[in-house]
């Protein structure tokens, strides 16, 4: 089939897709470049937005570009192109990540194309979830997404939840004592609702009531007018998402995977969360694997589960992130 030209406002489409991606404190750590002589799609990361507390190998940085990169393939199916998509391509160019040929096609790849609805409804909840466990066709659905982006999705033990949640507890405990990381999260934290980027006031989610919940409290010990304290579940859904290695290659196809299950998990009506904090600290990310797998090194935790949806957070306009050449 012939390629259709690759007008602008399609461009600005497709990277709107994936600015939607998520990223480590809403910092949308990325820049798209289009090249219309060859009808390809660069992206680089935006280092002024990496975080060298929290994220000092650039890992979750690799992690949200990543996210963003599959959103583009998304979007790119859903307009009927094909995405050609090569991974650190150029060995003499460090900074760039991706570089997405598009080309047309009578045959669009239709199950990333089902995957677009999903882009605009997926948002972080930090709300209490039902006391409900995931179907097991759902849970084997979520697993082959990860496979098809080359990572693995564990869900693991209740003996290991209950780990992996004391981890959160203890990791938050330490952020207290790390003025520098307090400062950094505090710098990405928004009053109200204001501005294109971090977490909103209104992204917060309820307090827990325990002191021992799920998600990161942006709070912190703050107190916030008619923020109120809610017990939540007591065995969240956890799932660890990961790869064999801990390259930078692996960091951003587990970016990948990552959004494809989020994405499927939302067409699946589950309400979903990120718990990255035990991750950034070293120690606790090795207790973080699961025994019984052959994953090597874990990116995410994954809370899934049947509650509220999470609210939209502020994206950065597209004339922000674009430059066409």
């Amino acid at each position: 089939m012939a390629a259709r030209p690759l007008d602008d406002r399609t461009v600005a489409a497709l990277v709107s897709a994936a600015t939607a991606a998520p990223s480590l404190h809403n910092a949308q750590p990325w820049r798209f470049r289009h090249d219309s002589a060859t009808r390809s799609i660069e992206l680089r990361p935006d280092l002024g937005r990496a975080m060298p507390r929290t994220d000092p190998d650039h890992r979750a940085l690799h992690l949200g570009c990543g996210a963003a990169l599959f959103n583009l393939r998304v979007a790119a199916a859903h307009h009927g192109l094909h995405p050609e998509t090569g991974i650190l391509p150029d060995p003499s160019d460090p900074y760039l990540l991706a570089a997405v040929h598009l080309t047309g096609t009578d045959r669009p790849d239709r199950e990333l194309a089902l995957l677009f609805p999903a882009i605009a409804r997926r948002h972080t909840s930090r709300h209490p979830f039902e006391e409900k466990v995931l179907p097991a066709d759902v849970q084997e659905a979520l697993r082959e997404a990860a496979a098809q982006e080359d990572a693995q999705l564990v869900f693991p033990d209740q003996w290991h939840v209950e780990a992996l949640l004391d981890h959160v507890q203890d990791a938050e405990g330490r952020d207290t004592l790390d003025p520098e990381r307090l400062e950094e999260v505090r710098s990405w934290t928004r009053a109200g609702d204001a501005g294109a980027d971090g977490v909103p006031e209104s992204a917060f989610g309820p307090r827990s009531r325990s002191g021992r919940g799920p998600v990161r409290d942006f709070a912190g010990r703050g107190r916030l007018p008619d923020r109120p304290a809610v017990a939540f579940e007591t065995t969240p859904n956890l799932a660890l998402l990961g790869t064999a290695h801990d390259r930078p290659a692996d960091w951003l196809h587990a970016g990948q995977a990552l959004e494809r299950v989020l994405l499927l998990a939302t067409l699946h009506e589950l309400a979903t969360a990120l718990t990255s904090q035990a991750l950034e600290r070293a120690d606790l990310r090795a207790l973080a694997r699961d025994p019984r797998s052959a994953m090597g090194f874990v990116h995410m935790v994954l809370r899934l589960g049947y509650g509220p949806a999470g609210v939209a957070t502020p994206r950065r306009p597209v004339s922000d992130v674009l430059e066409t050449v």
